[in-house]
């Protein structure tokens, strides 16, 4: 079993914004991360509201040098580990992944969120074939189509102005009469030309033969049975906390959302948690990067108690 002073479960801004701060410190790092390094920044065209970056920034080249700069100080970074459980152990915390086991002093989980799904017929039969949660990754497939973004938060916007540079239409289907996301981003969606609002709505039933080719909508306040056809459907609902591995460890909020003080401190001593998996008031990117050093700097103080009791 592979042994280092602090595991940092999860490779996005929280985690390696931790990895830069403690391999800085000399303290052994190792970021464990499921897919690739950089979280959603990756599914993210483009940043603009990053302090320091008045232009903005492509979410892919923030990324690429948030994990150049870990690297840069020495933390070793492993991809495609999705973390089964953690663990207390009298020597720190076991980490296990399909693969393998590591153990580590203290750990830092910065395993941020999920798409939240519609949980709807069709949702399931139909993902990768029309349902998607990533206009970023799907969005060149509906060139000259017809899709619709169900959401009415930032992500919902940013992602249904995205999506105009291919489709020929985005309906935005929201079941309230007003939108939730920034009044920047309400504003470019109401002047794109391209993007309709169906308010008041819910999808009942996502339906076709081997695609999405059909939905079934649903009128909150008139309870109105409705159908749209499009050839794609983007759910942009919210999110559900990536916290399975520590469910039975640590405390929780009634979502699923691990709670911590100001010092990112889990009601495990030497257990940390930041970033968007946290029960935080507010997710962004900056309160992500924020988090990720705090927990670097608590986890500092935590070792070096530990060194210093021995």
């Amino acid at each position: 079993m592979t042994e280092v002073e602090l595991i940092i479960v999860g490779g996005g801004p929280a985690g390696l914004t931790s990895a830069i701060y403690s391999a800085r410190a000399l303290i052994d790092t190792l970021v464990i991360e499921k897919m690739l390094p950089g979280g959603q920044p990756v599914l993210t065209t483009f940043i603009e509201n990053y302090p320091g970056f008045p232009e903005g920034i492509s979410g892919p080249e923030l990324a690429e040098r948030l994990e150049s700069q870990a690297g840069k100080f020495g933390a070793k970074i492993i991809t495609s580990r999705p973390v089964l459980n953690i663990s207390r152990k009298e020597e720190g915390f076991e980490i296990k992944t399909e693969m393998e086991s590591f153990l580590g002093k203290a750990v830092i989980v910065a395993t941020g969120t999920s798409p939240r799904k519609l949980n709807v017929p069709g949702e399931e039969e139909f993902t990768g074939r029309g349902v998607s949660y990533c206009a970023v990754c799907d969005g060149a497939f509906y060139r000259d189509r017809v899709v619709a973004v169900v959401g009415g938060g930032d992500s919902a916007m940013d992602e249904s102005i995205y999506l105009t540079r291919f489709a020929s239409k985005v309906f935005v289907i929201h079941r309230r009469n007003q939108l939730r996301a920034e009044k920047i981003l309400q504003e470019r969606a109401f002047s794109n030309p391209k993007i309709s609002f169906i308010w008041d709505t819910v999808v009942q039933s996502i339906e076709g033969d081997r695609k999405v080719e059909l939905l079934k909508l649903k009128n909150v306040k008139t309870g109105e049975i409705s159908e749209l056809k499009v050839d794609g459907i983007f759910v942009y609902i919210g999110s559900t906390p990536n916290s399975s591995m520590v469910k039975d460890l640590v405390e929780l909020d009634e979502n699923g959302f691990i709670i911590t003080d100001n010092c990112m401190k889990t009601s495990v001593p030497g257990l940390f948690a930041a970033g968007d998996v946290r029960n935080t008031s507010f997710r962004q990117l900056a309160t992500a990067i924020g988090d990720g050093a705090i927990a670097a700097n608590s986890a500092e103080r935590y070792l070096g108690e530990l060194s210093w009791k021995v």
